[in-house]
């Protein structure tokens, strides 16, 4: 089925979860499975970093852009963080689901809520828990990415972040990898069937209606 004989709205995939339970690799997988599933590009007022790209990594603006971005209610969600501001471009997101295509999230509990807020139809919200806490440290550790400190800090901040998870239209704990995907997939896919999104449901069927047999 082509979306031009079929057309669709697109899906808003929001996924969250606290550091180190596993989402990044879980929504790469989704992403390398799925050619029509494509990342949002959140927009930023930080410096741009080494081996990172501008409008493939983030839009990067100055302050007072991004300030007149948010006058304007230009963003689906946005916020400060260390002293940066990091935010989800309204038009482009627009734009992708009402030519059909879906768009994952990878934000956090609070730009989950905005989001929903603003779209509550087109947005699906997908928390994915750790097996424990301790498993939590675990792979933290084993990544070697940052310090004990930060580590443990990371921990704390999961507990507030998990404290948010009945906000979600799913969840699920990643306990194992292959399950976990399949999981998020069957969510993806489930919720692209969705009548609302097919908009060539309506006209399809009174295709088979009016059919003389």
């Amino acid at each position: 089925m082509s979306s031009e004989r079929h057309p669709r709205r697109g899906v808003m995939l929001i996924v969250a979860s606290p550091s180190g339970a596993g989402k990044t690799s879980l929504c790469r997988r989704l992403m390398a499975d799925h050619g029509g599933l494509e990342l949002s590009i959140s927009m930023t007022t930080r410096g741009i970093r080494p081996g990172e790209v501008a409008d493939r990594d983030y839009h990067f603006v100055d302050a007072e852009a991004f300030q007149r971005l948010i006058d304007a209610d230009a963003f689906l969600e946005w916020a400060d963080v260390h002293g940066a501001r990091y935010g989800s471009p309204r038009a482009p997101i627009e734009r992708a689901l009402s030519e059909g295509r879906d768009v994952l999230f990878d934000i956090d509990w609070q730009g989950a809520r905005d989001i929903a807020r603003k779209c509550p139809e087109d947005a699906v919200r997908v928390f994915i828990l750790p097996p424990s806490l301790e498993e939590l440290r675990r792979r933290l550790v084993t990544r070697s990415q940052d310090a004990d400190e930060v580590i443990e800090r990371r921990i704390q901040n999961a507990k507030g972040e998990i404290e948010h998870c009945g906000e979600f239209d799913y969840v699920f704990v990643n306990d194992d990898f292959d399950r976990s995907y399949a999981e998020l997939a069957h969510i993806y896919h489930a919720e692209r069937s969705r009548r609302f999104r097919n908009i060539w449901v309506e006209a399809y069927k009174n295709t088979l209606l009016d059919e003389v047999v």
